[in-house]
């Protein structure tokens, strides 16, 4: 019996690390294409869409994970199997209604789009928060986890709504203490040091207003990262392999501890 290509790109990306499939667009394409649609209404009665990821042992702790300023791609799929295949029941959400950028610019405006209007994106967070908790391939355990764009939404949705922890990969964290009142769960968050938006000032205040609110807020800083340092899909920015494994790492470190 002759096995389907397709089948055979599947069998290999699930087996090879999450940079190769990352950096291999055909790679990438086979992994997202394994992952459930799922389409759920928001309380403001909008439909929306996200890409479901099932490990192979449920009920299983979730992750609402958000994608970059590019929008639900191939890429983001990829990284949501990754953690169903680490154990996590993931749900990769899209907050741009379906439109994936395909240059910088077209990126720049879908965010700031959401940054003018940001209700309908809050209210799409809270609901499939909300849903994955429900759903019965949950044990209920949630995080929220998102790059980029999705890194500071990723807090956003944690501010939202209740989750037991957050990892924020370069995201926009600049909140005053008051803004940071409702968050429950601990944040981890990762950042290059050459990077001139997510900085090391912005950070810093991040984590004084963490203080001042008593909430928990672990920061990494990588040495000659810049921004999307762990993205090697050919991007603005390089990728830097030993900071993307070791943020990864300790992310996957960071949920389980806050698995109970």
């Amino acid at each position: 019996m002759q096995i389907p290509r397709r089948s055979i790109v599947k069998g290999i990306a699930a087996s090879v690390p999450l940079a190769t499939v990352l950096a291999d667009p055909v790679l990438r394409r086979a992994v997202a294409a394994g992952l459930e649609s799922v389409t759920i209404k928001t309380a403001d009665g909008r439909s929306v869409s996200g890409a479901l990821a099932v490990p192979a042992r449920t009920p299983a702790p979730g992750v609402v994970l958000i994608h970059e300023w590019w929008g639900l791609n191939d890429q983001i799929k990829s990284v949501a199997a990754e953690l169903a295949r680490n154990g996590y029941l993931t749900i990769a959400i899209d907050l741009f209604g379906g439109h994936v950028a395909a240059t910088a610019d077209q990126a720049a405006t879908q965010s700031r789009a959401v940054a003018a209007d940001p209700a309908p994106a809050r209210a799409t967070l809270v609901a499939w928060i909300e849903w994955l908790k429900r759903n019965p391939k949950c044990d209920g355990h949630l995080a929220t986890w998102g790059y980029c764009f999705g890194g500071g939404w990723a807090l956003n949705g944690a501010l939202a709504a209740p989750v037991d922890a957050t990892v924020i990969y370069y995201g926009n964290v600049r909140k005053s203490a008051a803004e940071l009142a409702p968050l429950e769960g601990p944040v981890l968050m990762h950042y290059g040091l050459l990077d001139r938006n997510i900085n090391t000032a912005m950070v810093e205040g991040f984590e004084a207003a963490a203080m001042t609110a008593g909430k928990q807020v672990t920061v990494y800083a990588y040495a000659g990262a810049n921004h999307a340092f762990a993205n090697p899909t050919g991007a603005a920015y390089p990728y830097v392999k030993d900071a993307a494994e070791l943020a990864w790492k300790r992310s996957l470190a960071f949920l389980r501890k806050y698995d109970p």
